[in-house]
């Protein structure tokens, strides 16, 4: 085949292409293969340009043999890794028998079984420890302090909070598994915001007294409405008011502002803020970027201490993806925290 008609049947192909000649160089590449391997690899040796001791096994034994195999490229996009799909196929050329190799990029493939195992794994972990704890107690209330009132006692109240965290982690993963089986499914039925939240500070309002916290509410006169749904809308600024109570610290005031609607860059339209303010230690800038991920946590023991389960904050997002809002999380060590819902009104 011509090498003009190859580099025009390449060039056509989405994906990155090689073509390897019997010489082992490099005889044509389209734009995909020149934007993931770079430029100047036309006329090299493919080692050059492939480095990678599995990928080239699988070149060296299609040359060798013109046997179709497949492999692995690894690669990088800007700072992100990327895993390409290789295979290499036979071609007979001018000068004899050649190979071409095609990719495929998997890397969300990969992203998303990686995430799966990581989930399955942080599930187990979650589990293991109150359940470990739990056979604990039950083998020490049969034996040792099957008499021993005050054991007993104290026994059985860890082994109701141990309890009361395993049923709390149970409906936070069945509520992430609902928004997220909804979530191309926008909500339009009608919200009152001030309602809203005047109904979440009532409910929520006994154990912040409790605990000398003050939830002072600042919200326009003025009744705003927007399109969602009101049970969902609900756990967002639930959790996002217990986050500041648990993470603000006992005595210090925790925040809730409803602002104006008003045009939003990132909504591309009008939009109204509602957000939730802390006084306490403040987060990382490090850590903000992950503090939606499924069981992230920024401190750890004291996440488990305060009783909080990792997923509060991937429930909030996805529910504000549903409306079609955005997510802003604004901190600073020792500045407290600020997470805002910014949500469309129409």
């Amino acid at each position: 085949m011509p090498p003009h008609l190859i580099d025009s049947l390449i060039t056509a192909l989405p994906y990155p292409i090689l073509v390897i000649g019997p010489t082992e160089r490099i005889e044509a590449a389209n734009p995909a293969a020149v934007r993931l391997f770079g430029e100047g690899g036309i006329g090299r040796h493919y080692i050059t340009a492939l480095r990678q001791p599995a990928v080239l096994d699988v070149v060296e034994q299609t040359l060798r043999d013109g046997e179709a195999r497949t492999g692995r490229y690894l690669g990088t996009e800007g700072r992100r890794e990327t895993t390409w799909a290789m295979t290499a196929g036979a071609v007979q050329l001018p000068l004899g028998r050649g190979a071409c190799l095609s990719f495929q990029d998997v890397t969300e493939v990969e992203e998303a079984g990686q995430i799966r195992r990581d989930f399955v794994a942080n599930v187990s972990h979650e589990l293991r420890t109150p359940l470990t704890a739990l056979l604990g107690f039950v083998e020490t209330l049969r034996g040792p302090a099957r008499d021993d009132a005050v054991a007993r006692d104290r026994f059985l109240g860890i082994m109701e909070r141990e309890t009361g965290r395993m049923a709390q982690l149970v409906s936070d993963l069945l509520s992430l598994s609902r928004v997220e089986q909804d979530e191309r499914l926008r909500p339009m039925a009608p919200v009152d915001l001030r309602g809203l939240i005047e109904g979440v500070v009532a409910v929520v309002g006994p154990t912040a007294q409790g605990q000398g916290i003050t939830l002072a509410v600042e919200a326009p006169e003025q009744q705003i409405v927007v399109p969602g749904d009101e049970y969902q809308l609900r756990q967002v600024l639930t959790n996002l008011i217990e986050n500041a109570m648990k993470y603000g610290g006992p005595g210090k005031p925790v925040e809730i502002v409803l602002g104006e609607p008003k045009p939003e860059p990132s909504l591309r339209g009008e939009g109204v803020r509602l957000t939730v303010i802390d006084h306490g230690e403040g987060i990382a800038a490090h850590h903000i970027p992950r503090l939606t991920e499924r069981f992230y946590r920024v401190d750890k023991h004291r996440s488990r201490e305060v009783g909080g389960t990792g997923l509060g904050l991937a429930i909030v997002k996805h529910i504000v993806n549903r409306h079609r809002g955005r997510l802003r999380v604004d901190s600073a060590l020792g500045q407290g925290s600020r997470f805002s819902v910014i949500l469309p009104l129409s």
